[in-house]
């Protein structure tokens, strides 16, 4: 494909810069094993990330990606998973490899950048911060930011207009189909990685305008 030419690039978190499934693994199990639950484990978790935690919490009560709990169960299960989390936002997970790399060249070759997550403030900048990657970023919009989401495209548009940069202008970086959607919303252009987060199903599907395997791919897919 051209070489794409955006005036801004805006980054997901989770699966796209960091795995953090060793973390929110862990604490799913160490919830159910408070609940009297058996551990549900890294390779279903991995299935289920990907749409927030009130969701991952959700999906590993029920064991499955779709389907509601009992709610009774939900509320029990829910602050559990936030006192957990809160204590090992960062202990298992880092950055994929190439990521770094990909940030600096960005960076310097003068691309303005944010990151766009729906996880919580809370833990995106704690989590920034210890993998140190929190200063590359000119904006940082977590899910609670704003009143909505990804896939909604309004975290996208605020960014754009954070950086006065038109959205036909910008491009999103993401792993998930959330992140597809929200970039067709947008009127951005839309980069996938094919190691993500995205239920077991490849991202191709979702028709991004290209797909790489590592950031340090983005060297010949932007122009410096």
């Amino acid at each position: 494909m051209s070489l794409l030419q955006p005036k801004m690039i805006l980054i997901d978190l989770d699966g796209t810069l960091v795995d953090s499934v060793p973390d929110l693994t862990y604490c799913v199990d160490a919830m159910m094993a408070r609940l009297g639950r058996p551990a549900r484990g890294e390779a279903a978790v991995r299935t289920w990330v990907g749409n927030g935690i009130e969701r991952l919490v959700r999906r590993a009560l029920i064991g499955r990606l779709d389907g509601e709990p009992d709610e009774t169960d939900y509320q029990r299960a829910y602050p559990i998973f936030l006192e957990l989390y809160a204590e090992n936002t960062f202990n298992r997970s880092g950055l994929y490899p190439g990521v770094r790399e990909g940030l600096e060249f960005m960076r310097d070759a003068g691309y303005p950048l944010g990151c766009v997550t729906n996880k919580a403030a809370r833990f995106t900048e704690p989590l920034l911060q210890h993998l140190g990657i929190y200063d590359f970023f000119g904006i940082v919009i977590s899910g609670d930011t704003l009143p909505r989401k990804k896939p909604d495209p309004l975290p996208l548009i605020h960014a754009a207009g954070h950086f006065g940069v038109k959205p036909e202008a910008s491009l999103m970086i993401g792993d998930s189909v959330s992140d597809v959607n929200a970039a067709r919303a947008a009127g951005f252009k839309v980069i996938c990685t094919t190691y993500g987060y995205n239920h077991g199903v490849d991202i191709r599907e979702s028709d991004p305008d290209a797909v790489i395997d590592s950031f340090v791919e983005l060297r010949e897919l932007l122009a410096s």
